[in-house]
């Protein structure tokens, strides 16, 4: 199941990720969050009528007054807000950003079948390395302990602790492949660096995802060491914009579709996973020739999501800017009209996600989940009919189509953003998990 998130009532360009080339670029341009959360809900929609098991993860409160608080402002939440935007107005944007929208980073999971104690695994991604980021592991817990709240079935651990040793992406560094949720998989998980003892390492953008927690991940969900491989992504590809190992490379099933630039020594960890995955592991991989890393970042088609069609071969789902883009258009001609393992290339337009640097498989967490356990969980969350028409009427009725740096200081916007996901977690069927809620309510 696919569990895309939503973008917030917030959404902006602040381009506060260094080292994501698109969020620096459309820094402070006009913003446009209906227009953002429209286009995820069309994605969702069109994915739900392929057959592909939806469900969705609700956006996070913003502006994080408690953040501003904690740094010394006082008064009413809208005096705080306010205020902040007069003194520390970056501080302001790093509290009111929409990134939870991107909700690969929200987790790493490991389906039941890979870990010990026979549960569905999931570690909330800490995000240590920029603030705006960081301050969603609180509410990403609680959201995913809400929807998995069967202990018998899921566990929902805390994130790694947050600091620069252990920091953690979630899923955009993380891949599992096999053929179903029925039996053991291999995990691969990617890093940036060390934290600790030499290696290469990136000079002019950070390393967001660590070796170390990264084998933290895999110990607590109790993998079989035997059944995980970890690679490092290139230095020079992530100083070249390649953030997260996502940029740059997407699998499903059996089969990776990556640059030639991806990962140190990837002709040895495509040998890896061709052994432990077996006679059916296929890789694509793209060489610099044929599409160069600066286009292959600037395009996202990388970022695309790979869905696994009946016969065998896979859907991939890009974005818009992959068909507007000459030679990576050819490139997928080339890629379906070879009888390769890609049989069809779906693009949306996901333009309000990409000038802040996250397309298709930004959007969505990946949840492999058993027919008992999909039972388990929380059923509200899931797509429908009923659902995407409710959310329709919701994101219409809250979002503003147009929102700039200044109008982070607007007090109004903190109250209609608390009104709308008030009103969400009643649609979704969830309990308070929101901070705003919780105070109310006393917990």
């Amino acid at each position: 199941m696919n569990f895309d998130g939503i973008p917030g009532p917030t959404h902006s360009y602040s381009g506060l990720a260094q080292g994501n080339l698109a969020a620096e670029r459309n820094a402070r341009q006009v913003a446009n969050p209906r227009e953002a959360a429209l286009q995820g809900l069309a994605k969702m929609r069109a994915l739900a009528s392929l057959g592909i098991a939806q469900a969705v993860l609700p956006p996070h409160e913003r502006p994080a007054v408690w953040v501003l608080r904690a740094v010394g402002f006082r008064g009413r939440d809208d005096d705080v807000v306010a205020r902040a935007g007069r003194e520390a107005p970056e501080l302001l944007a790093a509290c009111s950003s929409a990134a939870a929208m991107w909700a690969a980073n929200a987790a790493t999971v490991s389906p039941s079948a890979d870990c010990a104690d026979g549960r569905l695994h999931f570690t909330p991604a800490n995000l240590v390395t920029h603030l705006h980021r960081a301050i969603e592991a609180e509410t990403t817990t609680r959201v995913l302990r809400a929807i998995f709240a069967a202990r018998t079935r899921f566990d929902v651990h805390d994130p790694l602790p947050a600091v620069p040793q252990f920091g953690d992406e979630g899923a955009a560094n993380h891949t599992r492949f096999g053929a179903g949720t029925d039996r053991p998989g291999i995990e691969l998980f990617v890093f940036g660096r060390r934290a600790f003892g030499p290696g290469p390492a990136p000079v002019r953008y950070p390393a967001r995802q660590t070796r170390e927690a990264s084998e933290a991940i895999a110990r607590r969900h109790g993998l079989d060491p035997g059944r995980c491989l970890f690679a490092q992504q290139r230095p020079d590809a992530i100083d070249a914009g390649v953030f997260h190992n996502d940029v740059i490379a997407v699998g499903e099933g059996t089969l990776l579709f990556c640059h030639e630039r991806a990962l140190v020594d990837e002709p040895g960890i495509l040998q890896a996973l061709a052994r432990l995955v077996g006679p059916a592991f296929q890789s694509i991989v793209v060489r610099e020739a044929e599409l160069p890393l600066a286009d292959a970042v600037s395009t996202y088609l990388f970022n695309s999501q790979l869905i696994a069609r009946r016969d065998g071969r896979y859907v991939l789902i890009a974005p818009a800017e992959c068909r507007a883009h000459r030679a990576t258009s050819e490139l997928l001609d080339r890629l379906t009209g070879d009888g390769g393992p890609i049989a069809e290339v779906i693009v949306f337009d996901l333009r309000q996600s990409m000038r802040n640097g996250g397309g298709p498989a930004c959007l969505r967490l990946r949840v492999p989940m058993t027919p008992a356990e999909r039972a388990a969980m929380h059923a509200g969350v899931v797509f429908d009919a009923r659902l995407d028409a409710a959310l329709d009427g919701w994101i219409r009725a809250h979002y503003r189509d147009r929102l700039e740096a200044p109008d982070l200081r607007d007090p109004a916007l903190l109250d209609e953003s608390r009104r709308a996901l008030d009103e969400l977690t009643q649609l979704l069927g969830l309990p308070a998990v929101y901070p705003f809620q919780l105070e109310e309510s006393g917990g």
